[in-house]
């Protein structure tokens, strides 16, 4: 049984003649007969009464009727819902991001929205060295890192570069300086971020290198408090640029030129090489890449 020979019995029970159903079909009155003998040999009972009109239905053919419009309206249904994926109609992408990267992604998910609505975004934060780990175990089908991983079944394609930023609050003593050296943040108190990176340990690399000491009296979890510890004066920071991008703009924080600080960071998008993506996810792939 398959559901072509359903289309058949449909086809013949609705027209109440099998040569009117083989013009419908474009087959053959004998190759519909045919049909009609198979699907009733796969039942085991007759489907129509024989000797009355073609389109009156034994109790066994009530009963496949019945079934054989939901399974052929479900293929309809199935069909349907396999072109509003590929049209982008219906979908879900699940994307890991670490705490800071979300900020560089913010106007580009806006901008997602806006031209696939009803494709279901969600955003896991995810600790940047467990990113790959959770691609890796189909747990994930993008993730977002600063660095590029090793392990050859990772696509990584860098999609942003950015700069670690030194901001200071309006006021500050340091607010209307063009440019300083390191040297001159010797005194400075630094709001951290309490988490590991391979960023926070260069920017200690780099006061080391020039003997200078580098308070990190108060140590945050996120990049939002960093920003608004500073924001209220206690302490200054050095932060991904795209993270406080917004409160530059708006006169909220000062970036302020470190000599002898040149601190690149790039993003890249991941996805497993040997897994074909979803429409979705190559929709978001496509947009980041521009």
């Amino acid at each position: 049984m398959d559901l072509a020979s359903l289309e058949v019995f449909l086809t013949v029970y609705r027209e109440r003649s099998f040569s009117r159903a083989a013009v419908k079909l474009y087959r053959s009155q004998p190759a519909v007969s045919i049909s009609i003998r198979k699907l009733e040999n796969w039942v085991g009972q007759p489907l129509f009464v024989r000797g009355s009109r073609a389109g009156q239905l034994t109790e066994a053919g009530v009963l496949l009727q019945e079934y054989a419009e939901r399974m052929l309206n479900l293929r309809d249904e199935i069909s349907r819902g396999v072109q509003d994926l590929q049209n982008l109609g219906r979908g879900r992408v699940t994307l890991g991001v670490n705490e800071s990267s979300i900020h560089a992604l913010l106007p580009a998910l806006a901008r997602y929205r806006k031209l696939y609505p009803k494709i279901q975004l969600s955003i896991h934060r995810v600790f940047s060295r467990s990113i790959p780990e959770e691609v890796l175990n189909y747990r994930l089908d993008l993730g977002v890192v600063s660095y590029r991983p090793s392990d050859p079944l990772l696509t990584a394609i860098e999609f942003l570069r950015d700069e670690l930023a030194f901001v200071v609050y309006p006021g500050h003593r340091l607010a209307k300086r063009k440019q300083v050296d390191v040297s001159d943040l010797g005194g400075e108190s630094f709001v951290a971020h309490i988490v590991e990176s391979p960023y926070r340990h260069n920017v200690m690399q780099l006061f080391a290198r020039h003997h200078v000491p580098l308070h990190m009296d108060i140590q945050l979890p996120t990049i939002e408090s960093i920003k608004r510890f500073v924001r209220m004066k206690m302490g200054v920071a050095i932060v991904p640029r795209m993270c406080v991008r917004m409160e530059i703009e708006e006169g909220e924080l000062v970036e302020v030129k470190v000599r002898n600080m040149r601190l690149p960071r790039h993003l890249f998008l991941l996805h497993r090489r040997d897994r074909p993506l979803s429409h979705a996810a190559k929709a978001l792939l496509r947009l980041l890449k521009d």
